[in-house]
This record gives structure tokens, sequence and C-alpha cells, in this order.
């Protein structure tokens, strides 16, 4: 009986050695994939770079700029709407009430941005 579940273990593990070589033989290694990988990977890395250093030479200075003045435009929104705040007062209440529900999420940073110390230096930058 010993000698029979020997040839059957024999025969399992047969069966699954020639099943590994058979998906060996269907599937590329994961070598040459890791290699198609890294190729890849390589080429996103150039396009990437290339990408950045054409933003960089042609869009950077006009992103800032646009950036900047719709942070002023912000700002001043919110001054003429939410002038009452801070004691400036062009809005009639009714509207600021109004708009209330649309600026309370950029309140505490409008505030902060008015408020803050001011430089001559900071307008050179």
């Amino acid at each position: 009986m010993q000698a029979s579940t020997q040839n059957h273990f024999y025969i399992s593990v047969l069966k699954e050695i020639t099943e590994i070589i058979a998906r060996r033989k269907r599937y590329p290694t994961m070598v040459f994939r890791r290699k198609k990988e890294e190729e890849k990977k390589e080429e996103g890395e150039v396009k990437k770079a290339a990408k950045s250093l054409f933003y960089g030479m042609a869009m950077h200075g006009m992103v800032t700029y646009v950036l900047k003045t719709r942070m002023y435009l912000e700002n001043l929104f919110m001054l003429i709407t939410m002038g009452d705040m801070l004691g400036i007062p062009i809005l009639p209440p009714y509207y600021s009430l109004r708009l209330l529900p649309y600026a309370v999420p950029q309140i505490k940073t409008w505030k902060r941005t008015l408020l803050r110390e001011r430089d001559v230096t900071d307008r050179m930058m």
C-alpha cells in the first residue's frame, strides 16, 4: 500500500512540473516583461521631462500671471461683498448675506491676506 501512495505522489509531482513547463511556454517569462516595463518607464520619464521643459519655457510665466490675477480678483470680490467685516461698507448687507454661504470657506484666508504686513519688496517678486 505504501508503494502505491508513493507512485501516486510522484505522478502528482510530475503533473505539476508539466503544468509549470506548459505555463512557461504559453506566457513569456517575467524577465522579459520587466525589461519591457522598464523601457516603457524610461520612455515615460523622458516624455515627462520634455513636458516639464516645455512647460517651464513657454507656459510657466503665463500660468503664474493668471494665478496672481485670479488671486487679486478674488480678493477684490471678497472686499466688495464682505467689506463690512473690516469696516468698509461697500455693498448693502442684504446682498452680502445672500452671498455669504459661497464666501464662508474663503473668509479666513482672505482676512489673513488683507491684514498681513507688507513690504516694498513684496511687489517686486
